[in-house]
């Protein structure tokens, strides 16, 4: 039975205190953070939301204005779980003047523990300026989708040079300050490899089970975005087809006119009051 007392909610300190494993999901709706709360760790509100809900062909045109809106719902639906958000595309790559003033609005606008931004070496000048000013950062190496015109899609770490790039990418990350490093689309071997030399957590998604944590689109988890599943989803649920066979018995019994029923209305057989 419920107490009606809120479990307190974790901190980044969750993360500096251990190596997990910790259990990491996206969430970009208060109805959806609700549910997901109880089991997770960490929820980040992803700049995924971009193509789940948006329906756009990649991150690239999500604003700053859509990941403090949804970050503001997921706070909503969550009271235990460390919340995180991404910087999108554009909001902080040009300087770490820039980061910091894109950072601290979306911090003061959701009330969330952090920001996750995407970039390695050339990126932990940035992540130490905003850690040194009191912003929480979790990195983003390996495969990041906000590059994706210059790099393309497709899984990291496959010649000695781009491991050595990606390895070197993880120490600087971890070096400048980062509270966690999500290690995205990498060869197992070299996730790995991370995860044992780098002294702080990292969460896998696409990488490798010896990963501090994993996440994946709870969408993906739960066969709700039928567009595109990445190989490295195993799905939990086929919640697309519950939804459309829902809809279809819906739509039948309207038209059908076996809904609304007298159950469903208000005063059936009951008449007219007098005023």
């Amino acid at each position: 039975m419920s107490t009606g007392v809120r479990s307190r909610r974790l901190t980044i300190r969750h993360f500096q205190k251990g190596r997990g494993p910790f259990v990491c999901l996206t969430a970009y709706t208060a109805s959806i953070a609700r549910l997901l709360d109880p089991h997770v760790d960490l929820l980040l509100v992803g700049d995924s939301l971009g193509m789940v809900i948006y329906g756009l062909e990649s991150t690239l045109p999500v604003t700053l204005d859509m990941m403090i809106a949804h970050g503001q719902a997921v706070m909503r639906g969550a009271h235990r779980a460390c919340v995180i958000i991404d910087l999108p595309f554009g909001s902080y790559q040009e300087s770490p003047g820039q980061a910091f003033r894109a950072a601290s609005r979306v911090l003061a606008a959701t009330g969330a523990a952090g920001v996750k931004l995407e970039g390695g070496t050339e990126m932990a000048e940035t992540i130490g300026f905003l850690t040194r000013r009191g912003v929480p950062v979790c990195g983003h190496i390996g495969l990041m989708p906000q590059s994706v015109h210059a790099a393309g899609l497709r899984a990291q770490g496959r010649t000695e040079k781009e491991a050595a790039r990606i390895s070197a990418d993880a120490h600087a990350v971890a070096e400048a300050g980062a509270f966690a490093i999500v290690i995205e689309g990498t060869y197992e071997a070299l996730a790995r490899q991370i995860t044992e030399a780098v002294p702080v957590p990292t969460i896998g998604i696409g990488a490798s089970p010896a990963c501090d944590g994993q996440i994946l689109v709870t969408d993906d988890l739960l066969g709700l975005f039928a567009e595109f599943t990445p190989s490295f989803v195993k799905r939990y649920a086929e919640l697309g087809s519950a939804v459309s066979q829902a809809v279809a018995a819906y739509a039948e019994d309207v038209r059908d006119r076996r809904f609304p029923g007298p159950e469903h209305c208000f005063g059936v057989g009951s008449g007219f009051r007098s005023d």
